[in-house]
C-alpha cells in the first residue's frame, strides 16, 4: 500500500518565500529587498515550481547579475518541497521609492 502524498499548501510556500526574501538585503541600502519593493510577484504552481518577478533599484545596479541568482539559490536551499525556482528581473513598472513598504520606510528613518 502506498502512502498518500501529503497536501502541500501553496500559499504557505509563498509565505516561506517571502520570509526568505526578507533576509536578503540590497548591498547599498540597509533594507531587505522585499520591503524595498523590489519583489513584484511570487507564484507557486501545483507542480511545486516557484516563479518570482523582481526588479532592481537601477539597471546599472552593481549586483544585477548576482542578486537574482542569490534569491533563487536561497529559495531552493530553504524550501525542499520545491522542484524548481525561477527569478526573473523585470523593469516594468520601473522601481521608485514609493514602492518601499512601511516597514522599509521605518528602517530608513523616513516615517
Amino acid at each position: 500500500m502506498t502512502e498518500p502524498i501529503p497536501d502541500i499548501d501553496l500559499k504557505e510556500i509563498e509565505e516561506k518565500i517571502v520570509a526568505i526574501i526578507k533576509t536578503i538585503y540590497d548591498p547599498e541600502i540597509p533594507v531587505n529587498i522585499y520591503d524595498l519593493g523590489l519583489i513584484y510577484d511570487i507564484k507557486v504552481t501545483e507542480e511545486l515550481e516557484a516563479y518570482v518577478k523582481m526588479s532592481l533599484t537601477a539597471p546599472n545596479c552593481p549586483v544585477a547579475g548576482s542578486l537574482p541568482i542569490s534569491v533563487k539559490q536561497q529559495i531552493l536551499q530553504e524550501i525542499p518541497e520545491l522542484e524548481f525556482a525561477d527569478v526573473e528581473v523585470v523593469w516594468e513598472p520601473q522601481w521608485h521609492k514609493d514602492m518601499i513598504t512601511e516597514a522599509g520606510l521605518l528602517q530608513l528613518g523616513l516615517l
